[in-house]
């Protein structure tokens, strides 16, 4: 039998809005055609390095603050970044951003972090930008089902 591939989901959800991102991206991962994916949700002061080096995949999510992203989020990488910097490189992942204006700041941190971490972006960042729209709930699960798929199928 096949070894389960385990895909981790860090995103900050302070508001019922965020949550459905959060629950619609878990939901994608889920879906019933995948069949070797094991999916973990975490908030990001929950996670930690740990959780990164025992996963095959992660999605972030996160709000957009003050141009940057969420606190949490950040904190996460404070923790993480060190412990997982030479161990991590090649790490497939992708995200997305609940954006009140545009988005571009909260992407531009992501990027740097994760460039200097060496991890692969395997999907175009989301960025759900403006009032909220339950349109972001499907392009969340259809994130999560991307990778979780992508990891199934040996892909990434």
């Amino acid at each position: 039998m096949e070894a389960r591939k385990r895909l981790l989901i860090v995103a900050h959800a302070p508001s019922p809005n965020t949550l459905k991102l959060r629950e619609a991206a878990e939901q994608g991962a889920h879906h019933e055609d995948i069949e070797s994916v094991e999916v973990k949700v975490l908030a990001p002061l929950d996670a930690g390095p740990e959780d990164v080096l025992a996963c095959d995949a992660i999605i972030l999510g996160t709000t957009e603050n003050l141009g940057y992203m969420s606190g949490a989020l950040k904190d996460f990488f404070d923790r993480s970044y060190y412990p997982c910097l030479e161990k991590t490189q090649g790490l497939p992942f992708a995200y997305y951003i609940r954006a009140g204006h545009d988005g571009t700041g909260t992407k531009r941190a992501i990027e740097s972090i994760t460039t200097g971490l060496r991890w692969k972006l395997v999907q175009e960042p989301l960025i759900c930008r403006g009032e909220y729209r339950e349109e972001f709930e499907d392009q969340c699960r259809e994130l999560g089902m991307y990778v979780a798929a992508s990891l199934d199928a040996g892909l990434v």
